[in-house]
């Protein structure tokens, strides 16, 4: 069952200086591009139905309940940013869909115009590796926000952006934790058992991989000074 509560999650107040068309084509990508809030909605929801750990999937539940709040947020945004008069050309690049389409109510599209697909939610049944998706997930949607946050000197949409980038960090250190609970069963039990799964193939270094056939993997620890 889902509930709708009227105030913002958190309390939060949606508030822009000023209007900004242009931005407000940027923020699309969150609310139906490839990395947005609804993308991550379906997908935690989707998966959430093959869980038998009921603490893992009510996670995967309410923090894809809680996507369905962020998109309520990007798209306040959104309707704030594009002011309240249908004019094309106040983009100057970008989806013009929402001006002259949609009389600017914020549609399920990205900062390009192209619908959203659910070609974008990704369920495979296996739980270790919807965990590595949704963790994935999570840092690429913050990676948007920060590009959003870098581009916008309005105080107030980075406040927003700002709260919607900590959360997503906070779904990632969440996703993080329940892999570590099963990272030993499921794909991570059933494949890794053979001594195939521990060679490394040096193949970025011409001729010694044959001068030592058994190469030491790479190490990424920081040097120490």
């Amino acid at each position: 069952m889902f509930k709708h509560e009227k105030p913002l999650l958190n309390g939060i107040q949606v508030k822009v200086e000023r209007p900004n068309p242009q931005y407000a084509v940027l923020m699309q990508e969150q609310l139906g591009g490839a990395n947005g809030e609804l993308k991550a909605a379906l997908q935690y929801l989707s998966q959430s139905f093959r869980i038998k750990d009921q603490a893992i999937k009510d996670l995967f539940l309410d923090i894809g309940t809680e996507e369905l709040s962020h998109m309520e947020i990007v798209a306040e945004t959104i309707n704030l940013l594009n002011g309240h008069e249908v004019k094309y050309d106040s983009v100057v690049s970008g989806e013009i869909e929402t001006h002259v389409l949609s009389g600017l109510a914020p549609v399920l599209i990205n900062s390009s115009g192209e619908p959203w697909t659910a070609n974008y939610v990704t369920v495979t049944g296996d739980l270790v590796a919807d965990l590595l998706s949704n963790i994935a997930s999570e840092q690429r949607a913050k990676v948007v926000y920060e590009y959003l946050y870098r581009q916008i000197t309005d105080k107030e949409v980075r406040r927003t952006i700002d709260f919607l980038l900590n959360r997503e960090e906070a779904h990632n250190a969440l996703f993080r934790e329940a892999l570590n609970k099963v990272k030993d069963t499921g794909s991570n039990q059933d494949f890794g058992v053979t001594e195939d799964s521990k060679l490394y193939f040096d193949l970025s270094t011409p001729g010694k991989y044959f001068d030592a056939p058994n190469p030491k993997e790479p190490s990424f620890s920081s040097p120490r000074r």
